[in-house]
């Protein structure tokens, strides 16, 4: 409809001299059902779709350009593919009229449905249409600026937010009883057709899951020669099995051209599942809230975990030795058939590559072994360098910087205590915290404010201009105090005592004082990498860096010593 005439300019003439352009906009989701079977067909796709198009066949002037609909979507944010839809056409003129069933078809987020309604609609020259709310923008202007309109907005956005609640009580209950929630269980399980909340053991494949446990532990087969032997067998993977084998609608974005083969992280999650030892494990992930979708990961402390929920795959026992096995290198000398105390730690500086263990003789004959960077050894001199460092070198410059370490931690230890001694300390931890509290006072205060300016404005008290203005200066306090709040709080933070007491590696080397002689269930402990420099010099990645820095960082805030780094 290009070289469209603006309704206003329409007014001016005969009603049926206008002919509108009309979008119809249906949506429905779970929150618009409720325990009322009327209620929920009257809220249907099919039901919305013929009231609104019974209703357009009583007037003259409209003509549908498209129906628009989005079923199984939430009102309480815009981001649905078909209202985004309906957005293009509106700035491409192809729509000047929207016709809903009532205002929460619209949406149920308070604010945003104002916007659109006030402000987005009008600017655009939308005729917007609820027909159970008998509201009509150009028919009748002033049925948009009643206050029964932000009104019912309010009513809808309260719907949402408490359904929201409930469907999250709801499913929280069912999660501390045990019951799955999932759309899709794990490989191994399916739903019960007689309770969709309980798991039963899939036949056709808790063999392949007992024979992949079973390699791994009592084969000593690694993830990638278990793939090969899966691959090889002809079996489909957990995405193959579920979409070709029990035909369900299930996707995976990971899968690419329908190739169903088993890769060495679909292994490494199997194995580390206990979900195969009658365990389920829930509430990973959350939204936000109900009007903020974004999906965060829950800390693990706040999964819902609960044993014995459904029949186990395989025993405990079998398992607790696949995550043993999953912690360590089980690489093995051909020779000594041992397993060394290096195997998994050793990686070249440069290309971060892992170094391989070979065995020399010097010119007095005495054998000695010795490290080497794999990618120069196995690939080329031009992509690497040697980076060789003896195993008797290595071993004395750990161990040294190990016991080093140890010492460095007895006289923390002893700067902390005397800080925690400090009156100071806690004098200014009570400062920080009321501080939080005075700008929390303040955040309240003003989100008061902003949440009744959209109704003084309608009640005429300030004019539109004034409210945007004061909308406008209210968000920006807001976030000021946001933003002073978590640096506050950092603060605070950072003048806590640091628990070192809590951690199991401070007092192991707390009691030791010096480690005489390394072994492998040390260095599994205390290192996650050790890099090799091309001058046989070394570098130690320990696994307590981040306690070690928590507790340099403690000290120098406190400005209670200066260390010498």
């Amino acid at each position: 409809m290009a070289g469209r005439k603006s309704k206003y300019a329409s007014h001016e003439n005969s009603i049926n001299e206008k002919i509108w352009s009309v979008a119809l906009y249906i949506r429905l989701s779970q929150e618009d059902e409720d325990n009322g079977k009327d209620k929920q067909e009257s809220n249907s796709v099919t039901s919305q779709k013929t009231l609104l198009n019974e209703f357009v066949e009583e007037h003259d002037d409209f003509v549908i350009y498209d129906t628009y609909i989005d079923d199984g979507y939430t009102g309480t944010d815009f981001n649905r593919p078909s209202f985004q839809r309906l957005l293009n056409d509106i700035k491409e003129n192809k729509v000047d009229c929207i016709i809903v069933k009532d205002l929460s078809r619209l949406g149920r987020n308070y604010i945003e449905v104002g916007n659109y309604i006030e402000q987005i609609f009008p600017i655009f020259n939308i005729r917007f249409i609820a027909i159970n709310d008998v509201i009509d923008s150009f028919m009748n202007p002033a049925s948009t600026n009643t206050i029964l309109v932000p009104f019912k907005n309010l009513i809808n956005d309260e719907y949402a937010r408490d359904t929201s609640i409930k469907i999250r009580t709801s499913l929280n209950g069912k999660k501390k009883k045990g019951e799955f929630i999932g759309a899709f269980p794990a490989y191994g399980y399916l739903k019960d057709p007689k309770d969709k909340h309980k798991l039963i053991i899939d036949k056709s494949v808790e063999g392949i899951i007992r024979d992949i446990f079973n390699w791994n532990v009592n084969e000593g087969l690694g993830k990638i020669a278990i793939c090969h032997r899966l691959n090889n067998l002809g079996i489909l993977n957990p995405t193959g099995h579920k979409k070709l084998e029990l035909e369900q609608n299930y996707n995976n974005c990971g899968i690419k051209n329908n190739t169903y083969t088993w890769t060495p992280s679909t292994v490494r999650n199997i194995l580390s599942n206990e979900i195969y030892v009658g365990n389920i494990v829930q509430g990973k992930r959350r939204t936000k809230s109900y009007k903020i979708h974004k999906i965060e990961m829950v800390p693990k402390e706040e999964w819902v975990r609960v044993e014995n929920a459904h029949e186990p795959i395989i025993d405990r026992e079998l398992f607790e030795k696949a995550q043993e096995l999953s912690r360590k290198d089980t690489k093995v000398s051909q020779k000594t058939k041992e397993l060394s105390i290096w195997a998994g730690f050793l990686r070249c500086s440069d290309c971060k590559r892992a170094m391989n263990k070979k065995s020399s003789t010097n010119k007095n004959g005495n054998s000695y072994e010795y490290y080497i960077c794999s990618t120069y050894r196995k690939k080329s001199n031009k992509l690497c360098t040697k980076h060789t460092i003896k195993v008797e070198n290595l071993a004395q410059a750990v161990l040294q910087a190990i016991n080093l370490h140890i010492n460095l931690l007895i006289d923390i230890d002893e700067m902390i205590k005397e800080i925690e001694q400090s009156p100071c300390k806690n004098t200014k931890n009570n400062n920080i915290e009321k501080i939080i509290n005075s700008k929390k006072n303040d955040i309240s205060r003003i989100s008061n404010f902003k949440l009744n300016l959209y109704e003084d404005w309608k009640n005429g008290d300030i004019t539109k201009e004034e409210y945007l203005e004061y909308k406008q200066k209210y968000e920006k306090d807001l976030e000021k105090l946001r933003i002073n709040i978590d640096e506050l709080q950092k603060e605070r933070e950072n003048h806590k005592k640091q628990n070192i007491y809590e951690n199991e590696w401070i007092d192991e080397l707390k009691t030791r004082r010096a480690i005489p002689r390394l072994s492998r269930d040390i260095i599994m402990e205390l290192i996650d990498c050790i890099y090799v420099h091309e001058n046989r010099k070394i570098t130690i990645k320990f696994k307590f860096e981040d306690e070690f820095k928590r507790c340099l960082e403690y000290i120098e805030n406190n400005k209670a010593y200066q260390l010498i780094k």
